[in-house]
């Protein structure tokens, strides 16, 4: 019955995080939208920057921006900051119950570091903190004033911590692990800068006071950093489906190459909603890009010789398989914790292991991503049979 919890518990935090984060990035890339598209005319109210006229739904919409704020405050004010609390808070629970809770499985990798659970647990809460304060003391630093530079030095320590992380962790940890951290760079944000600002702004036209100018600059600001990093986020979290992505050789430098596609194809949408054209340059940047990318993955795992080894026989690929892998993928799986076939893959039989030759050589033989942090410490030499089998064939004689 506590597995059953602790799955349901599991999906239903899950469901909460994307219904969260897709409510988060819809306001987010619509109020970008709209701030681009904003046009001044004559005739518009104190301190307006621009209006804009909309149609959805069967209706007309017109939007118009106080570069400040206005003459008084509204009756009615709507914020928007619980799509984003909720998705960091729903996305760290996640954290916790799946990778904290069974770091064994999906944080440590003892290839890469044999540590216990618990202190990868800390080693990643900690590194979380420090990557935010850190990312603050930038925003804050002397550096503040050019936005390219800051882009710059922030693209170069996320890619060297990206190359930390999968020295400390697994694959897949590490991708989740980057992915959490420019989530909290994000959520912090909101909570740190935007929301307290726009209070700012709001106690000082309740007080009658003129609200600094400088508030809805810093604010602006730290919301256009958000919506730069969200499509490498999304790619990070919905990559750890994709052991090709995470659990190969060169799995940083993919990272690497989605933290600067994710920037240069909101430029595309950004430059079109401001009126400057579209850059349609961007395109053919983001399929070289996945190109390079494709190629990287290709490399297979650490330590992993592809294709250099002649056809084993199957009795070689049936020991391999039996010894490193059958524990977890059988009708009754002997590992704690695990009550049944993981996605309902068996592997205890010769007709199963060549039913599922393909999942083999791609979750093992091409990439590490199992056994999950390789915890039946299956080598590389195992991994290039498996490797030269399925090239050959995968035959069952």
């Amino acid at each position: 019955m506590e597995l059953v919890l602790v799955e349901w518990l599991s999906m239903a935090i899950r469901w909460l995080h994307v219904i969260a984060g897709i409510a988060w990035i819809g306001s987010s890339f619509y109020f970008i939208h709209l701030d681009l598209s904003l046009q001044p005319r004559e005739g518009l109210p104190p301190g307006v920057q621009g209006e804009a006229w909309q149609v959805h739904g069967g209706g007309f919409y017109h939007m118009v921006k106080y570069l400040v704020a206005p003459a008084r405050m509204p009756d009615e004010l709507t914020w928007f900051k619980w799509e984003a609390y909720t998705t960091w808070l729903s996305g760290f629970a996640l954290l916790v119950v799946i990778y904290y809770l069974g770091a064994e499985l999906y944080l440590v990798d003892r290839a890469a570091l044999d540590m216990p659970g618990w202190a990868a647990a800390l080693v990643s809460l900690g590194t979380l903190m420090l990557a935010w304060l850190g990312y603050e003391l930038l925003c804050r630093s002397f550096f503040a004033g050019d936005d390219r530079l800051v882009a710059l030095i922030g693209y170069a320590c996320l890619v060297v911590l990206t190359y930390l992380f999968t020295t400390l962790f697994s694959g897949r940890g590490a991708f989740v692990q980057i992915g959490a951290l420019i989530g909290t760079m994000m959520v912090g944000n909101v909570f740190v800068i935007i929301i307290p600002n726009q209070k700012k702004t709001v106690a000082a036209l309740l007080s009658g006071k003129q609200p600094d100018p400088k508030w809805g600059k810093e604010a602006k600001l730290r919301s256009v950093h958000n919506n730069y990093l969200t499509l490498p986020v999304v790619f990070l979290m919905i990559s750890t489906h994709s052991p090709l992505l995470f659990a190969t050789k060169y799995n940083w430098l993919i990272v690497a190459i989605v933290l600067a596609l994710g920037p240069v194809i909101r430029h595309f949408f950004n430059s079109r909603h401001s009126g400057m054209g579209s850059p349609w340059w961007v395109w053919g940047v983001a399929a070289a890009g996945m190109g390079v990318i494709a190629l990287l993955s290709a490399a297979g795992p650490r330590e992993v010789k592809l294709g250099a080894a002649s056809a084993p026989s199957f009795a070689a690929v049936e020991d391999i398989v039996l010894t490193r892998c059958s524990m977890c993928h059988t009708k009754e799986p002997l590992w704690a914790g695990i009550a049944a076939a993981p996605k309902g893959v068996t592997l205890d039989t010769a007709e199963r292991i060549h039913a599922q030759a393909r999942l083999i050589a791609l979750n093992a033989a091409r990439s590490d991503a199992m056994p999950p942090g390789n915890i039946t410490e299956i080598t590389a030499e195992e991994r290039g049979i498996l490797a030269a089998w399925f090239a050959a064939g995968a035959k069952v004689k």
